[in-house]
């Protein structure tokens, strides 16, 4: 790495300004070879957003990141939403213990707080949001597409809605961009944009795709939260936060994502995507809802078209089924019946046609073998 021409001054100021409590993103193949000939398909990637080389990662000055945010705030190798946690745990909004205890893996972990949305009734409001202890609210944390509840697209209006809510009853609201963040929704690089152009959350956190498998986590938050939790004279401390390489590790990714145009990519290949997958709906009635937006889909699998009961065994099994064929999918939703589509940024047309064809023939081969539901049925 060639020297920094810059002075001590000037670096340490870039430092405070990009980097002291601060942000990164990802590139490679979207298939991986794990034994002599055979290669996986990956329609969804645990850490990678887009595989990454080494060679693209260079000096981190940080000036790429100013292009997202406005303001940076931490890093950290912890998941997003767990770095987060002191910003709010500080600002007189609650006490939090772990992420872990709000997740919606562990419904018996949290206690679910219903919020007002677009069309609710006048006199649900801020007054009955309250945590079950009598706190007052700290935050309120949403993936801006919720994946593990089952790949949900909320409608155009419900964050701000909410937001709107959640503020005046004193609290922040966090959206999650860990699986869906830069630029996996094709159409904007963020998902909470889909809300529309005037929302933004007081907390946005993120992590994986922005290390590309490299342990990174950061925390993006305005500059009014962020003096708030700084006048509390309480310490955030991080063992490897604002490590250079990891700072250098973003930036290369950022840089891959703009000079591939993985964006645009990711919406052009998830609209064929959804198209192929609309054409299956056709032929098995086994497939119900089919939602998504860029590279983020969900499909639904389902016993029977009137009750939309889950179908979460024949699930299971198209995934196992698909596993033999080195694709590599898996299921969300309470009733783990949803096949999630969340692959690599690089993922291909060509990729998109090989998986919903093994698809089809697994689909086609359970009606005529396995027949396990009222919807695997032989089609006249």
């Amino acid at each position: 790495m060639a020297t920094d021409p810059r002075g001590k001054a000037a670096t340490l100021a870039l430092r405070r300004r990009l980097l002291s409590w601060a942000l990164p993103p990802s590139r490679g193949p979207s298939s991986t070879r794990t034994e002599p000939g055979a290669q996986h398909q990956q329609p969804v990637p645990a850490r990678q957003h887009r595989g990454l080389r080494t060679e693209a990662v260079r000096d981190p000055t940080g000036e790429a990141l100013c292009v997202l945010f406005p303001e940076f705030w931490v890093r950290s190798q912890r998941p997003g939403p767990e770095a987060g946690a002191p910003i709010h745990r500080t600002l007189g909004r609650g006490g939090i213990r772990s992420c872990l205890s709000w997740s919606p893996e562990l419904p018996d972990r949290h206690q679910p707080l219903q919020v007002p949305g677009p069309g609710w009734p006048e006199g649900v409001g801020p007054r009955g949001m309250h945590c079950s202890s009598g706190q007052q609210i700290a935050a309120f944390f949403a993936e801006s597409l919720p994946s593990v509840g089952g790949q949900i697209i909320p409608p155009a209006g419900y964050f701000p809605e909410v937001a709107g809510h959640i503020r005046r009853a004193g609290g922040v609201f966090v959206a999650d961009e860990i699986q869906v963040g830069f630029g996996r929704v094709g159409k904007h690089f963020w998902a909470f944009q889909l809300q529309g152009e005037d929302f933004v959350p007081d907390i946005v956190t993120m992590g994986k795709s922005i290390g590309n498998g490299h342990p990174v986590a950061c925390v993006a938050t305005t500059q009014a939260v962020a003096r708030a939790f700084e006048a509390t004279g309480v310490e955030y401390f991080n063992t490897f936060g604002g490590s250079p390489v990891s700072c250098a590790v973003g930036l290369a990714v950022l840089d891959v994502l703009e000079k591939e145009q993985l964006q645009a990519h990711a919406a052009s290949v998830g609209s064929f995507l959804m198209e192929l997958l609309g054409q299956q709906k056709a032929k098995h009635p086994i497939l119900g809802d089919i939602r998504g937006v860029g590279l983020f889909i969900g499909v639904d699998l389902i016993k029977d078209e009137a009750t939309r009961m889950p179908a979460t065994e024949e699930a299971d099994y198209v995934v196992s089924r698909l596993k033999e064929n080195y694709i590599l999918l898996s299921t969300d939703g309470p009733g783990r019946n949803v096949l999630k589509f969340k692959p690599p940024m690089c993922f291909s047309l060509d990729n998109a046609q090989h998986v919903v064809a093994k698809l089809d023939a697994i689909l086609t081969d359970m009606e005529e073998k396995v027949r396990s539901c009222e919807t695997l049925r032989l089609q006249p």
